[in-house]
C-alpha cells in the first residue's frame, strides 16, 4: 500500500442560511419556476429553469458566496431584499445596476434667535406640546408646508427652528448643489415669514440653513460612491462664486463637468470628517452639512439619531451666535440667569462628552457633527464671556 501520497481534503463550504430560510419550505424547483416567471414579467433574459435550480443550489450550500450582478438582481427583487441582508455584501444596500437616480431625504435645519420671552409666549400661543426624545429640553409643533413635512421647534432660551424634510430624487449631484443654493434664500424667507405669522411679532431672519442628506438609494458603484457622497457634503464645491454671473444652463453644465472629473479623480478636502464604519455605513461631516448613506440598516445608525444630534448641536449654536453678536456690538448679552454660564456649561458637558453606553457609531457621529460645527469654540466664547460680565 502506498502511504507516501496523504488523502486529498476535501473543501468544506459554509451554507447560506439566509438563504435557506427565505426560501423556507418550497423546494428548489418551484423556487426556479417562481424566479423564471419574474425574469419573464421583468422582460430579463431568462436562464432556463435547471439552470435556476442548479445556481440556487450552489448558492445556497455556499459553493458561490457571492453571485453575479444578475443573481444577485435577481434575489433581491425577488426577496425584496438588501445584497448585504443576502450575501453580506459590504458595498452597497441594493442590488447591482437598479439604481440609476439618487434618492434622499434633505432634512433642513432653520434656526432663529427669538429670545426666552418671545420662546415661552409662542409655545403658550400654540400649546405646543413638550418633547423628552430630543437631547436639550423643547417644545415642538407641526408647520403647513407645501414642500414637505415640516416641523417647529422652540427652545426655553430663545431659539425656534424650523425642521424641513423633503424626498428627492436626482441624476447627479450637481443638480443638488443648484438646487440646494436656489432654495435656501426661499426656506429662509418662508421661515422669517412663516414665524411673523405665528408670534404675530417681527423677528431678525435667519442667517443660515443646515443640510443632512440621509441618502435611500446610491446611483454610483462602490468604486465613486464615497467620493459622490462626500460631493454631496460640499455640494458648493461644484459651483462657481455666487458674484459670477452666468445662466442656469450654464451653471448647471458647469457642475456637472466639475463633478464628473471629481468623481474620475476623487475628492479629497480637509475639512470632511469621515464618521462611517466599512460594511455598515459611509457618512460624512463638514461645515456645510452632513450625509449618511446606511449600507446595513438594521445595524446603522438610525436617522432621527442624526435628526436629533442636529437639532442639539444647530440650537445651541444659534444661541452661542446671538451672544456673539451682542459681544461684537460692544455690549454686554441681555441673557436670562436660568440661561447664563452654568446653564451653557451643562449643556457643553451635555453635547460633547461621552456617555457609558453611547456606542462608536453614535458617538463617531456626534463628534464629527460637533467638530465640524464649531461648536466647541462658540460654547466656550460664550461661557467665558457670561462669567465675565457676571462677575462684574
Amino acid at each position: 500500500m502506498d502511504t507516501g501520497t496523504p488523502p486529498s481534503k476535501t473543501r468544506q463550504f459554509t451554507p447560506n442560511h439566509v438563504l435557506i430560510g427565505l426560501r423556507g419550505s418550497r423546494g428548489r424547483p418551484r423556487l426556479a419556476k417562481e424566479l423564471e416567471d419574474l425574469c419573464r414579467r421583468r422582460g430579463w433574459d431568462t436562464p432556463d429553469r435547471a439552470t435556476l435550480e442548479k445556481a440556487l443550489y450552489r448558492f445556497e450550500t455556499g459553493r458561490v458566496t457571492r453571485p453575479d450582478d444578475f443573481y444577485t438582481r435577481l434575489l433581491c427583487e425577488f426577496y425584496q431584499r438588501s445584497a448585504h441582508e443576502i450575501f453580506g455584501d459590504l458595498e452597497a444596500n441594493e442590488a447591482a445596476g437598479t439604481r440609476n437616480t439618487l434618492g434622499f431625504r434633505s432634512h433642513k435645519f432653520i434656526p432663529l434667535f427669538i429670545g426666552a420671552e418671545a420662546a415661552a409666549a409662542l409655545v403658550d400661543a400654540h400649546s405646543m406640546r413638550e418633547v423628552d426624545d430630543q437631547w436639550t429640553a423643547c417644545h415642538r409643533m407641526d408647520v403647513d408646508n407645501d414642500l414637505g413635512i415640516c416641523r417647529l421647534y422652540v427652545w426655553p432660551f430663545g431659539v425656534a427652528m424650523f425642521h424641513l424634510v423633503e424626498e428627492r430624487q436626482i441624476d447627479a449631484v450637481a443638480e443638488l448643489a443648484l438646487w440646494r443654493r436656489e432654495s435656501y434664500a426661499r426656506n429662509k424667507d418662508w421661515a422669517h415669514q412663516t414665524l411673523k405669522r405665528l408670534t404675530a411679532t417681527p423677528h431678525p431672519s435667519s442667517t443660515y440653513v443646515l443640510s443632512l442628506y440621509w441618502v435611500t438609494a446610491a446611483a454610483w458603484d462602490a468604486a465613486t460612491r464615497r467620493t459622490a457622497l462626500q460631493l454631496m457634503c460640499i455640494p458648493r464645491s461644484l459651483l462657481k462664486r455666487d458674484d459670477v454671473q452666468g445662466s442656469a444652463d450654464d451653471a448647471r453644465a458647469h457642475a456637472l463637468l466639475v463633478e464628473r472629473e471629481l468623481l474620475r479623480e476623487g475628492f479629497d478636502h480637509p475639512e470632511l470628517v469621515d464618521f462611517g464604519m466599512k460594511g455598515i455605513s459611509c457618512g460624512f461631516a463638514s461645515w456645510s452639512g452632513v450625509v449618511y448613506h446606511p449600507i446595513a440598516e438594521d445595524r446603522a445608525l438610525h436617522e432621527r439619531d442624526l435628526v436629533a444630534c442636529e437639532l442639539a448641536v444647530q440650537a445651541m449654536w444659534a444661541y452661542c451666535d446671538h451672544i456673539r453678536s451682542q459681544v461684537e456690538e460692544g455690549t454686554d448679552p441681555d441673557i436670562p440667569t436660568a440661561y447664563g454660564w452654568r446653564f451653557l456649561r451643562a449643556m457643553r458637558s451635555r453635547i460633547t462628552t461621552e456617555r457609558p453606553t453611547e456606542t462608536s457609531q453614535h458617538r463617531a457621529m456626534r463628534e464629527a457633527i460637533v467638530e465640524t460645527s464649531g461648536l466647541a469654540k462658540h460654547l466656550a466664547l460664550a461661557l467665558e464671556t457670561l462669567r465675565e460680565c457676571e462677575g462684574r
